[in-house]
């Protein structure tokens, strides 16, 4: 079982690091207007995220020319480019660029496609105080392997993953088994978010205050969030494991608060397209 459940960004900047999972693996890069970076997906199989700026993209699977185009991830919807297994890479900056790599096992091989914002679902989920907006990149239904990425805009002061849910069993299609991860912004950078992972029998019992640019990991277990007051909040998620769904089951001590919500929260959506 993982022991630290709180990652630094020390850990994953420039460099691909696994966290001891078996799927997945994450890496973030900034780079400065006309730098550029050359990498391979090997065995994987890759989500270029461009949390901000513009870059362009030379593959062996094709060439993407100034993609991207929000100065953060609060200003706009993402740009998002699927690299299949085996498939060599040159990210150029065309101007300063935020760029996160998720990448996960695969042996299976897809096409190569740029996810646009105007092929990017927003949802708005919950209700009160636990309503958040979400983005999906590679949903269920996009033609990958394993990889599953989308992202989360949770406004100051509301709770996010809630009602508390796992997805750690491999029950389709109630439930099916799955690696996670949340990579954290926060709006103003001296904010913070609270994330609680805990499984029924408390073998797993963390609460844990996040920062920005660090990263949680869900290897098992229910895992909700809360936004500070006065701190809207952003995480990128990733997830792979044994099905392409996101099926999950509530905590069944909270999941009675679904029938309490009787409106979603007006600050909401908070980036739009």
């Amino acid at each position: 079982m993982m022991t630290d459940l709180l990652v630094r960004p020390e850990t994953f900047r420039n460099r691909i690091e696994n966290f001891g999972y078996e799927y997945l693996s994450f890496e973030t890069r900034k780079l400065a207007q006309g730098r550029r970076y050359e990498a391979e997906t090997g065995g994987n199989e890759l989500a270029i995220v461009v949390l901000g700026g513009v870059c362009s993209v030379q593959s062996s699977r094709g060439e993407w020319r100034r993609i991207g185009g929000r100065k953060s991830v609060f200003e706009g919807l993402p740009y998002t480019l699927y690299l299949p297994l085996k498939t060599s890479f040159t990210v150029m900056a065309d101007s300063d660029c935020d760029l996160a790599f998720c990448y996960s096992r695969a042996e299976e091989e897809h096409p190569a496609r740029l996810v646009t914002p105007d092929q990017v679902s927003i949802e708005i989920r919950g209700g009160g105080n636990a309503t958040r907006q979400i983005h999906a990149m590679i949903p269920p239904e996009f033609p990958a392997h394993r990889l599953l990425v989308v992202e989360v805009f949770t406004p100051e002061g509301n709770w996010s993953s809630f009602p508390p849910h796992k997805h750690d069993v491999n029950n389709p299609p109630a439930e099916v088994d799955l690696e996670e991860i949340y990579y954290y912004r926060i709006e103003r950078p001296e904010g913070f978010a609270i994330q609680k992972v805990y499984t029924a029998d408390r073998r797993i019992d963390e609460t844990l205050t996040v920062r920005d640019g660090e990263l949680v990991l869900v290897p098992e277990g229910y895992h909700p969030v809360v936004a500070a007051h006065g701190y809207n909040v952003y995480y990128l998620n990733a997830l792979a494991g044994s099905a392409r769904s996101m099926a999950s089951s509530d905590d069944p001590d909270y999941a009675w608060v679904r029938n309490a919500w009787r409106e979603k929260d007006p600050r909401l959506p908070m980036v739009n397209r």
